[in-house]
């Protein structure tokens, strides 16, 4: 077991109260902020870390992100922007496209989304994916969240969703995805941003970096009927109650058989496999069950990294990021990410961006607006495409968009 500074045996044995955190201070009633060294096998890692007491009624978590699925803010701004008092960065995200000359990093996130219930996208397929390989047995759909009854939890998500046409009913692979599946359609809403779509249809399911497939084909649909279409994917904001169709390969072929007025119903919705319904997910890795860490975890390379542990039935969360400060640069693996969580008492972990993302902020007590409290290794806070947030009484925990109260013809998963 790592060695955690200040932390005692006893405290590594059991799952220890919020003041167990070393020099631990409050951030508000139920939220505490504290920071502790780690002996690692590559060197010293300082971590800072945030513990929640879920099971206090105005204590909650929500989603960190920026009012579309492809755009990007500091968690600083995005905590001080929806009154978070503490928060974590979050998924994964498409950051680089430097195999794809020409086509820009959408900044989408790899993983599932869910913010105030409503789903926000899917999982890119797992070929698709950046970030550290994934444990045996794992792939895009885990997420890690909090239900409608406030209490965190790990589950996995998948897209069920369909395109009904006049010829019948077309499977949806993919909804405000940066990657979708060969041969599939995915669906883009007013939720994806203003970003280009072409990024949608390079790669392959098993290979990121594969060139990207000319046969695509686009159609808009509004009020329920086809009123656009084009052979290439596009861009720009999409406007409340509409839908953009992507198909690449045989699912462009499926909507080339598509007309300007005909009608098309599209239905998507995010399925959780616990049966549980979501008001927060966001997607990563899991790196702790049950109390036992999960097997095949990386125990080789070490970096900065950021994580959550869950414990007492969800009433009991620590959001922990590593500082990026050059003494404590090389951070810690992914085994040793388990090991720390498991002593500060966690039964499950999961793994989120890391490297230049880690950042944790939070309140000083008293303050109106967080603090950054690591020191992010490429030297400022990186913009990320969603987070974690803690929340205390009545801040709103949703995300920036207000839009969701307009009604929309198409639809849409709600948890």
């Amino acid at each position: 077991m790592l060695v955690l500074g200040a932390l005692s045996c006893a405290a590594l044995a059991g799952a220890p109260p919020a003041s167990a955190l070393p020099g631990a201070v409050p951030v508000v009633p139920g939220v505490e902020y504290g920071q502790f060294d780690i002996d690692a096998a590559q060197g010293p890692a300082r971590a800072h870390v945030v513990s929640v007491d879920l099971s206090d009624p105005a204590v909650r978590l929500g989603l960190l992100h920026p009012g579309a699925v492809a755009q990007r803010a500091t968690v600083s701004v995005l905590a001080d922007s929806q009154g978070a008092v503490a928060g974590v960065n979050g998924d994964f995200f498409d950051i680089t496209e430097v195999q794809h000359p020409g086509v820009e990093a959408t900044g989408a996130a790899v993983g599932p989304a869910v913010a105030e219930g409503l789903d926000l996208k899917a999982a890119v397929p797992k070929g698709q994916r950046f970030g550290p390989a994934l444990p045996p047995g794992t792939g895009t759909e885990e997420v890690l969240g909090a239900g409608t009854d406030g209490r965190a939890r790990l589950d996995r998500l998948t897209l069920d969703g369909s395109v009904g046409t006049p010829d019948g009913a077309l499977p949806l692979g993919g909804l405000n995805q940066y990657a979708l599946p060969v041969g599939s359609v995915g669906a883009f809403t007013s939720d994806w941003g203003s970003a280009s779509r072409v990024r949608a249809a390079c790669g392959t399911d098993t290979d990121r970096a594969a060139p990207c497939t000319s046969d695509t084909y686009e159609v808009t649909v509004r009020d329920g009927r086809v009123v656009a279409a084009s052979d290439t994917p596009g861009g720009g904001t999409i406007p409340p109650g509409t839908t953009v169709l992507l198909g690449r390969e045989a699912g462009a072929q499926q909507l080339r058989k598509l007309s300007l007025g005909e009608e098309v119903t599209v239905r998507h919705r995010l399925v959780p496999a616990s049966g549980l319904p979501f008001r927060f997910a966001l997607g990563g890795f899991p790196v702790l069950a049950d109390g036992q860490p999960l097997s095949g975890l990386d125990d080789r390379t070490s970096a900065v990294r950021t994580a959550v542990g869950v414990a007492d039935e969800g009433r009991r969360v620590w959001l922990l990021a590593l500082d990026g400060a050059p003494e404590y640069r090389t951070g810690l693996t992914i085994a040793e990410v388990a090991d720390v969580l498991l002593g500060l008492g966690a039964e499950d972990g999961f793994s989120l961006d890391g490297g230049g993302s880690s950042t944790l902020v939070a309140r000083a007590p008293g303050a109106g607006t967080v603090s950054v409290r690591n020191h992010p290794s490429g030297g400022a806070e990186r913009p990320v495409p969603n987070g974690i947030g803690v929340f205390a009484g009545q801040a709103r925990a949703g995300g920036a968009p207000d839009r969701r109260a307009v009604r929309r013809p198409v639809r849409r998963g709600r948890h």
